[in-house]
């Protein structure tokens, strides 16, 4: 994974594969897929999985951890290695990211504000490589597999180059010895097997969930909003061109503001999700900065089922800044699984049909 990505399960998805355990005649829901660590982790004990989140790049990111090297052989451009090398040796295009997230926003821009997320030639590069994937794509050198392969690899070499603290907030004043290095996409390790993948962007709550699914949640703890956090990398995988707004040039998100960040919603929200799903084995993943404590959690889920809280590992606080690294401490992350009361079940999946 190239983000340091909030809240990022990579350092105890292996741990949560011993409460995943093995296919049993569903599917693997990750509802909250991000940068889909945990999906990866349920691919290998050979899951059919089915990626959600509200946000497009973390979608796309989390399929193209999952595709295989048949799926994206890339045959109609000569391969994977001279796909990317030919990406790579495009020269810069002055398209969207260039006119609004470069230096040249304070003349290109309509705010007239000089945004430092990524130099001139790195944001004019981003906009060439999107245009040159969109081109493949419409005129069918490309198929589904290797566009979100190509995208993904995109937004992770641009990443590589941001001139930010860790998340698309806010860009730095002062340029990064990052934030110079030039703009290069890399191959990945595709996968030697097929993953039975399905991809959804939308809300949880309009997924179309099996009794026999095992549902994996993992929404967000804090107020921190991944639609503004990471909009960037939004437009980029869309490849639109939004108004943006303020000096961060943010594209419009409050339509994709989560409940779950707000401390007087995020009780109710959670455990009315968790009461709607009909899966027979739904898997929640929470911490102790979160909005909503343990106790009151277990208590607002009384007689839903069977439920297990099992402490994980405590890992370092997400730190984007000094301010945050001298505040120090450690997360306390823990999982809550749920087995479904079966009559419980059975009157969830007759509401839902």
């Amino acid at each position: 994974m190239t983000l340091r990505y909030i809240g990022s399960k990579a350092r105890m998805a292996e741990e949560l594969a011993t409460h995943i355990g093995n296919p049993d005649g569903g599917r693997f829901v990750d509802a909250f897929c991000g940068m889909g660590s945990v999906a990866a982790v349920a691919a290998d004990l050979k899951w059919p999985v089915v990626l959600n989140d509200h946000l497009a790049y973390a979608v796309k990111m989390s399929a193209a951890r999952l595709a295989s090297k048949d799926e994206a052989a890339f045959a109609s451009l000569g391969g994977y290695a001279a796909v990317i090398e030919t990406l790579n040796a495009l020269p810069g295009k002055k398209g969207f990211i260039w006119q609004e997230y470069s230096p040249a926003s304070a003349h290109a821009s309509r705010a007239r504000i000089e945004r430092r997320y990524f130099t001139e030639e790195n944001a004019a590069r981003i906009d060439a490589i999107r245009a040159a994937i969109f081109d493949w794509r419409n005129h069918g050198a490309l198929n589904s597999a290797e566009e979100t392969v190509l995208i993904a690899d995109l937004l992770g070499a641009a990443n590589r180059v941001a001139n930010i603290a860790g998340t698309y907030g806010c860009f730095l004043a002062k340029w990064t010895t990052q934030g110079k290095n030039s703009l290069e996409l890399r191959m990945r390790d595709l996968r030697g097997e097929c993953v039975a993948v399905e991809q959804s962007i939308g809300d949880v709550k309009n997924l179309v969930i099996d009794p026999r699914d095992t549902v994996y949640l993992d929404p967000p703890y804090t107020k921190r909003q991944y639609a503004s956090y990471y909009h960037i990398l939004e437009t980029i995988t869309h490849g639109d061109a939004p108004l943006v707004e303020g000096v961060a040039g943010l594209r419009p998100w409050q339509h994709l503001a989560s409940d779950y960040c707000y401390k007087r919603r995020a009780l109710t929200s959670l455990t009315g999700l968790i009461r709607d799903l009909p899966a027979r084995r739904i898997i929640l993943s929470y911490s102790n900065e979160g909005h909503i404590s343990l106790p009151d959690l277990e208590a607002a889920l009384t007689g839903i089922g069977d439920i297990r809280t099992v402490p994980l590992k405590s890992i370092g606080r997400y730190r984007p800044n000094q301010t945050a690294s001298d505040a120090g401490s450690a997360v306390d992350e823990y999982v809550m699984v749920i087995e479904r009361n079966p009559d419980t079940q059975r009157l969830m999946a007759g509401a839902k049909s």
